[in-house]
């Protein structure tokens, strides 16, 4: 699969306990993302965040918090990204997503 130089980040950002259809949102989403087509995936675990509701989140040993902020990011040609945003809508409640331009210089399968 090659990327357009010209393409767009699709960054992802919810809580680690959020799920969809029984299993990790985060982990739902990746793999519909896949099975959509795109060019990939990742998946990052933060060790402090907070959102909306401005409830800290923090994986600090006195207060350990089981709903770490996550954050996916995709990268994708604006056509495929924008096609799964719809999908990706169904599959939230809560969190951010943003969109942002980047520019591609390096997307190859090691040999």
């Amino acid at each position: 699969m090659n990327l357009p130089e010209e393409s767009l980040l699709l960054r992802i950002y919810i809580g680690e306990s959020d799920r969809h259809d029984g299993r990790p949102l985060y982990e739902a989403i990746v793999l519909k993302a896949r099975e959509s087509g795109l060019a990939g995936a990742t998946v990052l675990r933060s060790p402090m965040g907070y959102g909306a509701a401005s409830r800290l989140h923090t994986a600090k040993i006195l207060r350990l918090s089981d709903d770490l902020p996550m954050v996916i990011e995709i990268v994708d040609a604006e056509a495929r990204v924008n096609a799964f945003l719809p999908v990706l809508d169904g599959m939230m409640g809560g969190g951010l997503v943003t969109l942002e331009p980047v520019r591609v210089l390096h997307y190859r399968h090691r040999a």
